[in-house]
């Protein structure tokens, strides 16, 4: 529900515009007028309203001055202002101010209708906008993981499982967590200090290097065991890692 202030000095517009619009339409509950700027103000700042409609040329308080103050008191507020006068003399002001729209004098039922319109979707826009971010602000805080030794270990776990699919990927490790890559990636470097794909390469390599140890495993059925689709790709990583091929790092092992 919406409330609705009218600044006019001319008491025919303000009549004029309450009484041929369908405010129920807009979900327009209240409406509120002034006919002077001060009075405006005054009113604008008790009841807060949603939606002005504002004579850019009303007498006490110039409509620009009114709608700077009424911006800076309720950023939200979507102010439409009524001109007899070309929009455009004022159009650089009235931006850098935060007004939303215009209509010029004369005053038809079309035209208010219009801009109350785009007014009301501005505001349903904004509200659904911010209701979405709450939900996800919510929801990320349900499943927030507290960033202690056992969770630690039960990403470590999800890993050591995962480790011989070649394509366990981060974005599939926030899947089974519950979170976005994007923030799957920081909580790991949080509890790690290394990035998820660092982390990947050297438990790979570890457990590489203790099958080498302990199985007469080849070289390539351990590539493919740990993840690696490619073994020249493999022992190229081994060997940057330990600064020896995994057949020499083998055979350096197994010698008397």
């Amino acid at each position: 529900m919406y409330t609705l202030l009218i600044v006019e000095d001319e008491e025919l517009v303000r009549k004029g515009i309450k009484r041929l619009l369908p405010f129920e339409e807009f979900n327009i509950t209240e409406i509120i007028e002034a006919d002077n700027g001060e009075e405006g103000l005054k009113l604008f700042l008790a009841h807060r309203p949603d939606i002005v409609l504002l004579d850019i040329n009303i007498p006490k308080l110039n409509g620009l001055e009114f709608a700077r103050k009424a911006k800076e008191a309720k950023p939200a507020a979507k102010i439409a202002v009524i001109t007899g006068y070309d929009y455009y003399e004022y159009a650089v002001t009235a931006l850098k101010i935060g007004i939303d729209d215009y209509v010029l004098k004369p005053v038809s039922k079309s035209d208010v209708y219009d801009v109350l319109r785009k007014l009301v979707e501005k505001l349903q826009g904004e509200q659904q906008l911010s209701e979405l971010q709450q939900v996800v602000s919510e929801y990320r805080t349900t499943l927030q993981m507290p960033e202690d030794s056992s969770n630690k270990a039960a990403i470590a776990q999800i890993i050591e499982v995962n480790v011989a699919n070649p394509d366990f990927s981060l974005a599939m490790l926030a899947n089974q967590v519950g979170f976005s890559s994007g923030y799957m990636s920081v909580l790991f470097k949080r509890l790690f200090n290394v990035s998820f794909q660092d982390y990947l390469m050297s438990t790979r390599l570890e457990r590489s290097k203790l099958q080498l140890l302990s199985s007469d495993m080849k070289i390539y059925e351990i590539s493919t065991s740990n993840g690696f689709d490619n073994p020249n790709y493999f022992s190229a990583a081994f060997k940057k890692k330990f600064g020896l091929s995994p057949l020499q790092y083998r055979e350096r092992i197994k010698r008397p």
